[in-house]
């Protein structure tokens, strides 16, 4: 209509991506054109800085500005832009300008107009883009999504509009972070932060660091020892001759974990490799099989994928821990040790030892802990079937890792499980040297996994921070509750027993000796024979910065059959159940040992071990030797004998270090009386037990060793490129005579693509599958695919390939 003039504003020109905004809504003013009375510089500036003090009458003499919204089809072209004349600017220019404003600013304090209006918060920027400063300077720019996530002990920013500039002299500002059910200033969950004009470590406070106009920006402080988990945060402002304050709830939480790479934080871990190993590392190695044979898993940690923090979070929650103990990483440990087995609280995962496993997941199928954690955040937390302890170490170095605490997956082979508290490895034979079982309760399981976190004990004496021993595999209770450690590496090492939390378990575990016991005519016992290096050995983790294996057994122990060693022996025994077990030495002439070649035994094939029985003494020996090979869990406890004998042994005398007196004896294990009698990781325990003729010398060896296993061959084809298809060829050959039933795959890739499960049904003896995954790299760098074979008849089948992801 006359009089009449149409500006069109693209809703993308003022929005945050210019030009991204769908084409589909504009934004139409009608501005009537009326004569208009002009405003100074000085009246225009106030009235943007604080319209509610200065508003426009609402009559003709002004503007009147009506808004449409249209709906326009998205094949119309855009308006064209028709900009607004500019206003001609005082005398002077724009310099001018700003001084009549800073002359009506201190006119107006002066008079304390601002007395009367009160101070609001409009806005807060967090800054917490995983691009952003405060991600990238705390180390959390890995964690999916956009919340604000900090590591405490360091500084962070953020900003602030208010509704008008804010005065030093008469404005007060709080910000408020809350956490747990009934935060409690006197606790740490109820933190109140103040503005000060220069900032202190160690305290909760904030400085402004920008102003312009109406926005500020902030550093706000953390203490190294604040509370971790999930905050509600609030802002409060208000005017000093106001006492009505003003909160304003941006409705968004600031996550706070655990700062390894500040010095002041109990966690601190002052080498950066470490740090990238140990916490920022999402994948990692898990070892497993017996000490001869070494067998090595990729595990996918996850820690910093979709729902895992909130996964994290959500079992502090679900602890009974207090809010206000999640400051103390020693807690955190203790209680995270509780909490992945099922035990007591309804923990994250249910241990099965048994075989059966058909309403959950084989252990031995898994080969990730994101699967894991978001089933049990996504239903409540109703326990995971099923694990066992490289499992249940796999999603404790996720939680850890996550939550900030340097961790790592660790694999003691031949590890003790002492029942009684003795600090030693316990076998009781009869009359005849038979094993009695009923009182064979301590074991030794071929290997087991558990976990290492590094941080201070500043409630242990100096000298035993570092490396902690952590379980969460339930196998004995510790005060009550299911769970094992931190225990210092530094105290197990020394034989410092006596120092909390556990640490008699965990040197049985890596250091007791094996002590043999003979039943008496009139029912006692009497100790026949001990092995001092039976126990603890080529405890391994994944190496800094490769793939390759770690042997850490001397961060644990002593060398073997050192005085220092021997030392700490005889230190932690004066601590068990059974402090006077050691009797005076036996003269030994005669020993024997297992041996075997290579790698070992394959699984489908006869088991080929070889006995060798030396003489060292100038006499001829003779000797009756028991064998027995038995189906064994990988805990230590036996399933069945599968096969026994009686060996008659001639000795020649030992002369001049000949070879004469030494005897090999070729052991076999035929497939077929062991191919219907196997379990778990495909494991079997040699005994061997006799006397010497004539001197009564008890012999006793124990010898675990498993059938291997082939991998799963996994060939990438075509190029990897963020964005791009690509895919890769798994290969598998039974290596059994027979037909494996409902055969499965478990595939998944961090950055590759997301875990799922294949098909394949039967497979026949000795034939091969082949399968052809496609999927989209959506992360560059070096990923790992991970594939994982789930059968009843066969277990621990997996591979890995390294695909080297470019940008797109």
């Amino acid at each position: 209509m006359p009089g009449e003039r149409l500006t069109v504003r693209r809703a993308s020109e003022v929005g945050r991506f210019p030009g991204a905004a769908p084409p589909t809504r504009v934004e139409v003013s009608i501005q009537k054109q009326e004569k208009k009375r002009e405003d100074g510089g000085c009246r225009r500036w106030f009235r943007k800085i604080c319209p509610c003090c200065c508003k426009r009458q609402n009559s003709s003499s002004y503007d009147v500005t009506d808004k449409v919204e249209l709906k326009v089809p998205s094949p119309t072209p855009p308006p064209v832009i028709s900009p607004e004349p500019t206003k001609p600017k005082p005398e002077n220019g724009e310099a001018k300008e700003m001084e009549e404003r800073q002359i009506v600013f201190l006119s107006l304090r002066s008079h304390n107009v601002f007395s009367e209006m009160k101070l609001k918060v409009c806005s807060v920027d967090l800054l917490s883009s995983r691009t952003g400063q405060n991600r990238k300077e705390h180390h959390t720019d890995l964690y999916h999504g956009d919340e604000l996530i900090i590591r405490r002990g360091q500084t962070f920013q953020m900003e602030m509009e208010l509704n008008r500039p804010y005065d030093p002299d008469t404005d007060k500002i709080l910000l408020e972070l809350k956490t747990g059910p009934l935060p409690l200033v006197s606790k740490g969950t109820h933190v109140i932060i103040p503005l000060v004009d220069h900032l202190e470590d160690g305290r909760w406070e904030a400085k402004i660091t920008e102003q312009s106009d109406n926005k500020i920006k902030l550093s706000v402080n953390s203490p190294a020892n604040a509370v971790v988990g999930l905050y509600g945060f609030t802002v409060t402002s208000r005017h000093v001759k106001n006492e009505t304050a003003n909160t304003h709830n941006p409705d968004k939480n600031i996550v706070i974990v655990f700062n390894p790479w500040c010095e002041e934080d109990t966690v601190f871990l002052d080498d950066e490799e470490q740090r990238k190993e140990y916490v920022l590392n999402d994948t990692g190695r898990i070892y497993y099989g017996t000490e001869k044979q070494i067998g090595a898993r990729t595990w996918n940690f996850g820690q910093f994928h979709e729902g895992i923090l909130e996964a994290c979070l959500f079992i502090l929650e679900k602890s009974d821990m207090p809010p206000s103990g999640r400051g103390d990483p020693i807690n955190v440990v203790r209680v995270i040790s509780a909490m992945i087995n099922v035990q007591d609280d309804l923990g994250v995962l249910v241990g099965n030892w048994s075989g059966n496993y058909s309403d959950g997941v084989s252990p031995a199928a898994w080969s990730s802990s994101v699967e894991i954690l978001r089933k049990y955040h996504s239903t409540g937390g109703e326990p995971v079937k099923y694990g066992q302890c490289w499992v249940f170490s796999g999603v404790t170095t996720t939680v850890l890792r996550c939550l900030g605490i340097p961790a790592r997956s660790v694999t003691n082979f031949q590890s003790a499980h002492d029942t009684d508290v003795s600090l030693t490895t316990d076998v009781y034979f009869d009359e005849k040297m038979e094993p009695i079982d009923e009182l064979n309760s301590d074991s030794v399981w071929n290997f087991h996994v558990w976990n290492d976190c590094w941080m201070a004990r500043p409630d242990l004496p100096p000298g035993n921070g570092g490396w902690q021993a952590v379980d969460s595999t339930p196998q004995e209770t510790s005060q009550g509750t299911f769970c094992c450690g931190p225990a210092s590496l530094s105290a197990i090492r020394s034989g410092h027993v006596y120092l909390k939390h556990d640490a008699p378990f965990v040197f049985a575990e890596v250091n007791s000796d094996k002590i043999y016991w003979q039943r008496n005519l009139d029912g006692t016992f009497s100790q026949v024979h001990s092995e001092k290096k039976a126990v603890g050995h080529c405890i391994s983790t994944k190496a800094v910065g490769s793939d390759d294996r770690e042997d850490i057994t001397y961060l644990y122990k002593h060398p073997e059959g050192s005085e220092e060693e021997r030392i700490a022996v005889e230190t932690a025994s004066r601590y068990g159940s059974k402090p006077e077990v050691y009797s005076a030495p036996i003269a030994e002439d005669v020993c024997v040992e297992v041996k075997m070649d290579g790698e070992g035994p394959r699984i489908g094939s006869d088991a080929q071990l070889r006995i060798v029985v030396k003489n060292m003494s100038s006499q001829p020996r003779r000797a009756t030797l028991h064998s027995q090979a038995a189906v064994m869990y990988y805990t230590g406890v036996l399933k069945n004998a599968i096969k026994k004998d009686q060996i008659l042994v001639e000795l020649l005398p030992n002369e001049a270090g000949g070879n004469s007196s030494q005897k090999r004896i070729e052991w076999v294990l035929p497939y077929q009386q062991y191919q219907d009698q196997l379990v778990d990781q495909a494991a079997l325990m040699m005994t061997l037990s006799g006397r010497v003729t004539e001197t009564k010398q008890v012999l006793a060896n124990q010898m675990t060793f498993r059938l291997r296993t082939p991998d799963l061959k996994i060939t990438p084809i075509g190029e990897a490129v963020v964005g791009k298809e690509m895919s890769a060829k798994i290969t598998f050959t039974n290596p059994l005579p027979r037909t494996l039933k409902g055969v499965l795959f478990r595939v998944e890739g961090l950055g590759l693509q997301k875990g799922h499960e294949v098909v394949v049904g039967d497979v026949g003896g000795h034939s091969t599958v082949t399968l052809t995954e496609h999927f989209i790299p959506t992360q560059p760098g070096t990923r790992k695919l991970v594939a994982s074979l789930d059968c009843k008849q066969l277990s621990q089948v997996h591979g890995v390939a390294d695909i080297v992801v470019l940008e797109k």
